[in-house]
């Protein structure tokens, strides 16, 4: 079973260590995979996390990365005295899924947004991977629809 951690880092004291699970999240979760390699943009994750606008919460398994949630965090685009936190990813190993691992990440998230003042925060779910009844269970509430077209090839 294994004792089960959730904790706020640092992605660059962790990036190394999550860095071997992200195929495997890009292929449950990517979108156009055969179009758009896998490419992270660590500089702007780096500024981002230097200037506080990045939080990373990660859980453990026996001290091993099993699951992580960074968020962005910035005033709103369209409501500036918001502090506002938005979803970059969010993903759980497969085998932590249902042993309330995603709770407990969700809670540590929610306590160090709530102490860094943020007051409204979006996530989302794919739609060919659904989340929505995890988002609705952790008090999120249905928002907006988004949809996305490739261009690339045109």
């Amino acid at each position: 079973m294994g004792m089960i951690t959730a904790q706020i880092e640092s992605l660059s004291d962790c990036l190394e260590e999550m860095t071997p699970l992200f195929p495997e999240h890009h292929k449950e979760l990517g979108l156009f995979q055969d179009k758009m390699p896998l490419d992270p943009n660590y500089d702007l994750y780096w500024r981002r996390e230097a200037s506080g606008e990045l939080v990373m919460a990660t859980i453990r398994k026996n001290g091993k990365i099993v699951g992580y949630w960074p968020t962005f965090i910035s005033p709103g685009m369209h409501y500036k005295s918001t502090l506002t936190a938005t979803m970059d990813i969010l993903w759980v190993h497969p085998d932590e899924r249902g042993s309330h691992a995603g709770m407990m990440l969700f809670d540590v998230l929610k306590k160090e947004l709530k102490r860094r003042g943020v007051k409204l925060w979006w996530a989302g779910s794919k739609n060919h991977k659904q989340i929505e009844w995890f988002l609705k269970m952790c008090g999120f509430e249905p928002a907006e629809t988004y949809f996305c077209m490739w261009l690339g090839d045109e």
